[in-house]
């Protein structure tokens, strides 16, 4: 399965919409595309995961990456609609503790 991103920008805050799977091979492309959205506009992002089937450990430390920056920048990044075999993951690395994780959160 590849890898989808939607982003859109409200004036106040990225939401971005991730689908399928998230892994060595795109990784990199993601967090590379996280780092130039907040270049482009410095805001908060909410990145709904509801549409994300897969996660690996690189992913996740893309995820991290991206997060270290907008907090760099003053601003926050909440995960949104994190299915529960993801969300297990982030639990596991203790990255539950790390993100602002909205369970059940639509948009």
């Amino acid at each position: 399965m590849d890898f989808g991103i939607e982003k859109t920008f409200d004036g106040n805050v990225w939401r971005i919409t991730l689908s399928g799977e998230i892994d060595i091979y795109n990784s990199s492309d993601m967090k590379t595309l996280l780092t130039k959205l907040m270049e482009e506009h410095t805001a908060d992002m909410h990145v709904d995961c509801n549409n994300l089937e897969y996660i690996d450990s690189t992913g996740l430390g893309a995820l991290v990456g991206a997060l270290k920056n907008i907090k760099s920048q003053g601003k926050e990044m909440h995960l949104l609609n994190v299915k529960p075999n993801i969300l297990k993951l982030f639990r596991i690395t203790n990255l539950d503790k790390v993100f602002i994780i909205e369970e059940g959160r639509d948009e």
